[in-house]
């Protein structure tokens, strides 16, 4: 497993946690996602050897936390740019809810990424390391 790896591609998720704070319109948020998934897939098919699904999983596990822990942060400044999340209190406070869900999110980014990651690894193959 290349840890470091998924560090560094997840510091994508990173970027666009902050992005999408208030530069990155909510509707064209998908668009970007879309972007740095098949960005990631490539680079995870050339760069491991191996475990393609899982490596791109465990990126957005990471890409999850990223995600949380800054919108959870910066929720004052999120909600006027997300105002949908206003309406996702189900007895608790939004914030609580966000990291709640943000397992579930990670999982299911996690496996569309990871599917992304395998089907690029059957399109390209490895670098070769010397």
């Amino acid at each position: 497993m290349n840890v470091k790896l998924i560090l560094q591609l997840s510091l994508f998720g990173l970027i666009m946690a902050f992005g999408t704070i208030s530069l990155i319109p909510e509707p064209i948020e998908p668009f970007f996602w879309v972007v740095i998934f098949i960005f990631s897939a490539v680079v995870i098919a050339k760069a491991c050897p191996a475990k393609h699904f899982w490596h791109g999983f465990l990126l957005s596990l990471f890409n999850s936390v990223w995600i949380t822990l800054v919108h959870v942060y910066f929720y004052d400044k999120y909600l006027p740019h997300h105002p949908n999340m206003s309406g996702f209190e189900i007895g608790t406070h939004p914030r609580v809810m966000m990291i709640l869900m943000a397992p579930l999110f990670g999982i299911i980014f996690g496996l569309i990424q990871g599917a992304f990651a395998y089907i690029a690894s059957k399109l390209f193959k490895p670098n070769p390391v010397y």
